[in-house]
């Protein structure tokens, strides 16, 4: 990449059949319509992607087609994440020889009695940073269960030429975003929120130059980043509003199952299964997620129709 990314990298969701297999014509339709969504990259076999109900072999599968049905259309960024250092590192070489543009990674934590103290966390990221030139992305979410402090990310964007990168979705995302970048100034090359940027308006004014959301309607928000970038604050502040129903239905109710629902309605996939134990959304919360898609016009439920 020859400048930063900004604007919005969404997530790409994992398509199966009915039966629970891998849908592999599905993750090509996905793709395809996340990039006429004007997405500004593609992150892949992320948490929102199911990826911690995936094989290896499935792992490999999607990375593989994902960067090749892409073919340099727009970046991609993969999800490395993983406990061992020696697999991530395995999992970022293989990612950046396929081409990948970046990878993100969480940091190591197996349940909440398995985190490394900071040191550790830090040679993780040490050990991935050594063994690419690609980006790292550093993913600071609730769901490990690990605290990374500001000092501690500090570091690693000062002392790690490719940790430029950070995805913060934690309590309070943009005090810590605020003192992160304060903290590492110009070595943070990219201030990202996430959760579907149900804070991305508090986040933008604390420094966040874009946001990975889900797909489910990243043409409706990337005007939000983009306006806001431009000094258009107002304009900005008018968009989120328009769509923050839908982002509060999705972060609250639906998670990684709106955008696959909302696929399979609009025609991009054909089913909207997600692998066990994860259940299906009822049909209440499915009525009220497609009036608010409808509302909002979303390019997904008519992309495939």
């Amino acid at each position: 990449m020859t400048k930063p990314l900004t604007g919005i990298l969404p997530i790409a969701p994992t398509p199966f059949h009915d039966d629970g297999g891998l849908d592999t014509d599905g993750m090509r339709r996905v793709i395809d319509c996340m990039i006429d969504q004007g997405v500004d990259a593609i992150c892949i076999l992320a948490n929102y992607s199911e990826q911690f109900l995936l094989s290896d072999e499935e792992r490999a599968t999607l990375m593989r087609l994902s960067l090749e049905h892409t073919a340099g259309r727009v970046p991609v960024i993969v999800t490395v994440s993983h406990f061992s250092t020696g697999i991530v590192v395995a999992r970022a070489k293989a990612a950046q020889a396929m081409g990948a543009a970046m990878v993100m990674m969480m940091p190591p934590y197996h349940g909440v009695g398995l985190v490394p103290a900071p040191q550790g966390i830090y040679e993780h990221f040490k050990a991935v940073n050594d063994a690419i030139s690609i980006p790292i992305m550093v993913q600071d979410a609730p769901l490990s269960g690990v605290n990374l402090p500001v000092d501690l990310m500090a570091r690693m964007a000062r002392e790690l030429e490719n940790v430029s990168y950070f995805k913060i979705e934690c309590p309070f995302a943009a005090d810590k975003l605020a003192a992160l970048i304060e903290a590492a100034g110009d070595r943070i090359k990219g201030p990202f929120d996430g959760e579907e940027a149900v804070t991305l308006l508090a986040d933008l004014d604390a420094g966040a130059t874009g946001t990975m959301t889900s797909a489910l309607f990243p043409e409706k928000i990337r005007p939000i980043v983009m306006n806001y970038l431009a000094g258009d604050k107002a304009a900005a502040l008018a968009h989120w509003q328009a769509c923050l129903p839908l982002i509060n239905h999705e972060n609250r109710q639906c998670g990684l199952r709106a955008t696959k629902t909302v696929f399979r309605h609009g025609g991009v996939i054909k089913s909207d299964h997600v692998r066990h134990p994860l259940k299906p959304l009822s049909e209440r919360t499915t009525a009220r997620l497609l009036q608010l898609a409808r509302e909002l016009d979303i390019l997904a439920l008519r992309w495939g129709k």
